[in-house]
């Protein structure tokens, strides 16, 4: 079989949404929408990906590397916008039409529509779905052989009659064309409709006309040819989306504990034995090693986490987490943030574009930004790293095995050494030297008497 030309049909002006961004590209589940049917063509393994945008450039840098876009310049129906794609469909390779905005679509089904139209030797075949609520689909209308005969829109009232309109057999708007015929045949549709557009379901009466055979494609999910029309339907396709992901991650070996309370985005990976708990959001780019503990009420974005890394009620974005590390409970990982094998990152720390080595522990109430902290140290409750100085930014370096007192600030830049300590309370702006002490604090003074001093300077401001 020649591998098919698929064109995506993604050049709607989707008013419904009531939205300053353009239809195609709401997320879902991560990724525009447009992108979901593509990826589905790619994988069924379609030859050449074309996809047909409107003239605004709302695409430009939206699809995959490899996709074409074509541009259809006004918005004149669903046929015209095949027809702009037609330098791109020479050849007599089949040519498969889906709609961008049926993101549920699979590469199975796509790849079922195809080999049953190849079989068929039909110049057309339509895919069709039974609804028991069919309002606003175009009714698939047989003729006496079983074939079908045409699609009877039902935009405006008129388009189809009362017969039509009790069909419950509805277009699933995926469409497979001999390749050597659809060009031709959508050079002789006509605008006959309220909209005055050129309809693509009309190419098949020409197939018709011209005992040409126009084949069906039953499909026996519904959800799979969902259409997106406003943010209701956005918000239903992307519940089952989501399930899909959940599902798939859970037959390959891991534990989503309460998968309504969880999103997974989808290009997250995930593996085997990682346990995710409720209230938990995995984002974007975002992979986890095995045997991970995420959540509960945590929240990943962007970040790669390697084996047996636990995190607990946290949020990470754009950082690196190696084996064993322990995140949280309330900590924050900015981007850049590295933490090595065996680290701890514990409650109301917050780190920035700093590297944390392997076994040292930044237990609670801390901020570390653009430092380096070398292995085996450990940084007291209360640190600050002081990294601006009103004008640009400067690096702490920590060595390794130090003891860092409590509510410790390293002015940087500034540098301690390895096994160095510092004491409690002290504002290191000088290095300090592998094995020494910093100490950088007032020596305390007891005043004898303070109390009795202030309240008798209290009661004297009263009397006056």
């Amino acid at each position: 079989m020649t591998a098919p030309t698929v064109v995506v049909l993604a050049a709607g002006e989707g008013t419904r949404m009531r939205s300053a961004v353009p239809k195609m590209l709401h997320e879902i589940c991560g990724r525009p929408m447009v992108q979901w049917p593509i990826r589905a063509a790619i994988e069924a393994g379609a030859g050449r990906v074309v996809v047909v945008g409107g003239p605004g450039g709302e695409l430009d840098g939206a699809l995959p590397d490899g996709v074409e876009l074509a541009v259809q310049r006004e918005p004149r129906g669903t046929g015209d916008a095949v027809l702009a794609a037609a330098e791109r469909l020479e050849g007599d390779a089949p040519v498969l039409v889906v709609n961008g905005d049926t993101p549920l679509v699979t590469p199975q089904l796509l790849a079922a529509v195809l080999q049953a139209h190849t079989s068929s030797g039909a110049a057309a075949t339509i895919a069709t779905v039974e609804l028991d609520d069919p309002t606003g689909y175009g009714r698939v209308v047989r003729g006496p052989d079983g074939g079908v005969e045409h699609i009877a829109e039902t935009k405006s009232p008129g388009d189809a009659d009362e017969a039509e309109l009790r069909i419950r057999e509805v277009n699933a708007g995926v469409y497979a064309f001999d390749g050597t015929r659809l060009l031709p045949a959508l050079q002789r549709v006509q605008p006959d409709n309220a909209q005055g557009e050129y309809y693509l379901p009309d190419v098949l009466q020409v197939f018709r006309g011209d005992d040409h055979g126009v084949a069906a494609f039953p499909v026996d999910d519904p959800q799979a040819v969902l259409g997106v029309n406003d943010r209701v339907d956005l918000a239903r396709v992307r519940a089952l989306a989501q399930r899909r992901i959940h599902e798939a991650h859970m037959r390959a070996g891991v534990t989503i504990v309460d998968p309504d309370a969880t999103t997974i985005d989808a290009n997250v990976q995930l593996g085997r034995d990682t346990v995710i708990e409720p209230a938990s959001f995995l984002r974007g780019s975002t992979r986890a090693g095995e045997r991970c503990r995420i959540g509960p009420l945590t929240t990943i974005i962007d970040s790669a986490l390697n084996d047996q890394v636990t995190v607990t009620h946290s949020y990470l974005l754009e950082c690196e987490v190696h084996d064993g590390a322990k995140l949280g409970p309330f900590a924050y990982l900015r981007p850049g943030t590295v933490v090595r094998a065996n680290a701890k990152v514990g409650t109301f720390v917050e780190v920035k574009n700093s590297d944390i080595g392997e076994g040292t522990k930044v237990p609670h109430l801390t901020y570390l930004g653009d430092a380096d902290v070398g292995g085996q140290t450990n940084i007291g409750a209360g640190t600050i790293t002081a990294n601006y100085d009103g004008f640009r930014k400067h690096r702490t370096r920590i060595g390794e095995r130090v003891h860092g007192g409590v509510d410790t600030s390293f002015v940087a830049p500034v540098e301690v050494g390895d096994d160095a300590w510092t004491a409690a309370g002290s504002a290191i702006v000088d290095d300090v030297p592998p094995g020494a002490l910093g100490v950088a604090r007032e020596r305390q003074r007891n005043v004898e008497g303070y109390d009795a001093r202030k309240r008798s300077e209290e009661e004297e401001r009263r009397k006056g």
